[in-house]
């Protein structure tokens, strides 16, 4: 080994960028290799998302459509099946109400509860909810159990 060969850890040396906008003797003072004028050359500048050059935005060329309510009340539907399927499991025995069905993770604590028909139930239950379906309260009692509106 000599001063000739000796060469800096891997890793060690990192390759400074161009130092740009530190003077004309840098070579890249002046314009700071911005061009001239126009946005894109100013402090600040920053290209609005969707933004198309002053051509008319995709977004405001498009027509509106449709029509959203604004009291609308959206329901988390927890079925018939599986409310058999918990019943198979022995996870629940006989009542289900709205802390059961939240500890078991099917809906958050800001839902509304919505039990609809879907399968078949065969055990007793008392069933506690929000809304129930037709059907979905009709089977509820021809199983011989109870439906509970919140």
């Amino acid at each position: 080994m000599d001063l000739s060969n000796l060469k800096p850890a891997e890793g060690s040396v990192k390759n400074q960028g161009k130092r740009i906008g530190r003077g004309q003797g840098s070579g890249k003072g002046g314009t700071a290799t911005r061009g001239h004028k126009g946005a894109k050359s100013r402090s600040g500048y920053s290209k609005k998302l969707g933004f198309e050059g002053g051509q008319m935005p995709l977004q405001r060329r498009v027509p509106k459509f449709g029509f959203t309510n604004i009291n609308r009340v959206e329901y988390q539907g927890v079925n018939l099946d599986k409310l058999q399927a918990l019943v198979d499991d022995q996870i629940i025995k006989d009542t289900v109400d709205f802390v059961t069905l939240l500890e078991l993770g099917l809906v958050d604590k800001n839902d509304l509860v919505k039990i609809l028909g879907r399968g078949e139930l065969k055990s007793k239950l008392k069933v506690t909810a929000h809304k129930f379906t037709a059907s979905a309260k009709a089977a509820i009692e021809a199983a011989g159990g109870e439906a509970v509106t919140l």
